[in-house]
C-alpha cells in the first residue's frame, strides 16, 4: 500500500529526530563547533576545500542544507558532518516556520560556538535560529543582494528580511567591497558589523585547476569538435544561470549585433535556464533556434569550456562576487561586464577586461568587438587577469582571512580556553 502524505511526513519527522539525537551524541565531547547553513545542497560547491581547511585547523563542522547529491559529496570530500534539512528558496511562510523550528532544535542539540549562514533563505532562517538558540557567535555571509533588481512589495519584504538577518548577526561578511557599500547605503546593517575578507570573494579560486595543460588542451579540442567550431572561429562565452538578473537577454541582443561584424562568431552559454527569474520568450527562442548559439547546460567541470573561449561576456545586473569571472581570468581570458555590484571588484577595467554601464548593450558590443579584432589585447588582459587571481584571490588567502575572523570572534566571546590545541598553536605561530 502506498504511504499517505501524513505517514510520509511523520516518518520524515521521526528520521529528523533520530538524526538529531545521533549528532548530539557525536558532538558532545568536541570543542569549537562550527555550523554552516546554506539553502541548497548545490551551494556546498561554493565551499569546496574551505570546510576541510577549517577542519584541519581544529573546527568540528556540520553543514546544513536542503537534501541534494552535492551535500553527500561534500560530506565525503570535506570529511564533515552533514544534516539534510529542507528549505525553500522562495517565500513559503508555513514551510519556513517549520524549517526555522528544525534549525533551532538542531542548534540546541549540537550547541555550536559559531554559526555561519549564507544564501538568502538560509541566511535569514539560520541567523534567526542561531539568535533564538543563543549561539555565542553568529556570522551572516552576504553573497549578493536580490533586492537590487526587484521592485514594489517584494523589494520591501526582501529589505525587511535583510534587516532581520543582519540584526541577529554579530558579524556580516560581505563577499565584495562594493556589496558592503551597497548594503550599508541602503541602511540594512550596522556598519560596525560589516567586514570584507582579504580582497573579496567567498572562497577564492584554485588557479591551478584552470591552467593550460596537455590534458586540458585535449579536452578543449574535443569540445570544439563536439560543437562543430572550426579552428580560428571566435567564441564568446558566458558561465552562469540563464536569467534576467544575469543579463542573458542583453547578451543575446549584443550577440545578434556582433554577427553583422563577425559572421563566424559563436556564443557559448554554460548554465541552465531558471524559472525563478525567467527569461522572456523571445530570448529563449533565440537561444533555442540560433544556429551559432550553443547551450551546454550545467557543467560541473567548466575549465575546458573556458579554454575554447576568446572572451567571457558577463552582463550581470547584480552580483556578490562572481566566481565565473575569477575562473575565466584564471584561464587567461579577458572579461567584458557591466559596472554592477560585485562585478566591479572582480574586473580591473582596462587591465583584466572592460566594464561598461549597466544595460549599455551597444557599449558591450564595442568592448567585445575590440577583443575579437585584437587578439594581442585579449592575451595581454588575460595574462594580467591570471596574475591578479593568483595574487589576490587564491583559496588559501580567503580561507586564512576567514580563519583569522573566526579566531577574533571566538576571543570576543571568551572561548579561547576551549580552542583545540592545533588552533592555539596556529594562533601563536601567526602572532
Amino acid at each position: 500500500m502506498p504511504k499517505s502524505i501524513t505517514q510520509a511526513k511523520t516518518e520524515s519527522w521521526l528520521n529528523f529526530n533520530r538524526h538529531l539525537a545521533q549528532l548530539q551524541r557525536t558532538h558532545a565531547a568536541r570543542a569549537v563547533r562550527l555550523m554552516v547553513v546554506v539553502t541548497s545542497g548545490q551551494s556546498a560547491d561554493l565551499l569546496r576545500g574551505q570546510l576541510s581547511f577549517l577542519r584541519s585547523k581544529g573546527f568540528d563542522i556540520t553543514l546544513v542544507s536542503a537534501p541534494h547529491p552535492s551535500l553527500l559529496a561534500a560530506a565525503t570530500r570535506e570529511n564533515i558532518n552533514i544534516v539534510p534539512l529542507s528549505m525553500s528558496r522562495e517565500i513559503r511562510p508555513l514551510q519556513d516556520l517549520i524549517s526555522l523550528f528544525r534549525l533551532w532544535r538542531l542548534m540546541r542539540a549540537i550547541r555550536p560556538e559559531v554559526v555561519n549562514a549564507s544564501t538568502p533563505k538560509a541566511g535569514l532562517l539560520g541567523m534567526m535560529a542561531a539568535f533564538l538558540a543563543h549561539v555565542p557567535m553568529r556570522v551572516y555571509t552576504l553573497r549578493g543582494l536580490r533586492l537590487e533588481t526587484t521592485i514594489g512589495l517584494k523589494k520591501r519584504i526582501l529589505a525587511f528580511t535583510e534587516r532581520i538577518a543582519s540584526a541577529c548577526a554579530h558579524r556580516v561578511i560581505c563577499v565584495s567591497r562594493s556589496l558592503a557599500e551597497e548594503y550599508q547605503a541602503r541602511g540594512l546593517v550596522d556598519r560596525n558589523k560589516l567586514v570584507v575578507l582579504a580582497a573579496g570573494s567567498s572562497n577564492g579560486v584554485n588557479a591551478k585547476a584552470f591552467q593550460h595543460t596537455p590534458a586540458r588542451e585535449a579536452q578543449s579540442r574535443a569540445l570544439l569538435d563536439q560543437f562543430g567550431i572550426a579552428p580560428g572561429e571566435p567564441v564568446i562565452g558566458f558561465v552562469g544561470r540563464l536569467t534576467r538578473d544575469k543579463g542573458t537577454a542583453d547578451l543575446v541582443q549584443a550577440f545578434q549585433k556582433l554577427t553583422d561584424r563577425f559572421p563566424k562568431v559563436w556564443l557559448l552559454l554554460v548554465g541552465e535556464v531558471e524559472q525563478g527569474d525567467a527569461l522572456d520568450e523571445a530570448t529563449l527562442n533565440w537561444i533555442r533556434t540560433h544556429p551559432r548559439i550553443l547551450c551546454a547546460g550545467f557543467i560541473r567541470d567548466v575549465a575546458p569550456y573556458y579554454h575554447i573561449m576568446n572572451v567571457l561576456a558577463f552582463p550581470s545586473y547584480r552580483e556578490g562576487f562572481p566566481n565565473a569571472v575569477l575562473e575565466a581570468q584564471a584561464s587567461g581570458i579577458p572579461v567584458v561586464g557591466y559596472r554592477a555590484t560585485g562585478v566591479v571588484d572582480a574586473v580591473s577595467d582596462a587591465t583584466t577586461g572592460r566594464l561598461v554601464p549597466v544595460g549599455a548593450v551597444n557599449e558591450m558590443v564595442e568592448a567585445l568587438s575590440e577583443y575579437l579584432s585584437c587578439p594581442e589585447l585579449a592575451v595581454s588582459h588575460g595574462d594580467h587577469g591570471r596574475q591578479r587571481v593568483e595574487h589576490d584571490f587564491s583559496n588559501e588567502r580567503v580561507w586564512n582571512a576567514l580563519l583569522r575572523e573566526y579566531r577574533q570572534l571566538l576571543r570576543v566571546a571568551g572561548i579561547d580556553s576551549n580552542l583545540p590545541e592545533d588552533l592555539q598553536q596556529t594562533e601563536s605561530r601567526a602572532a
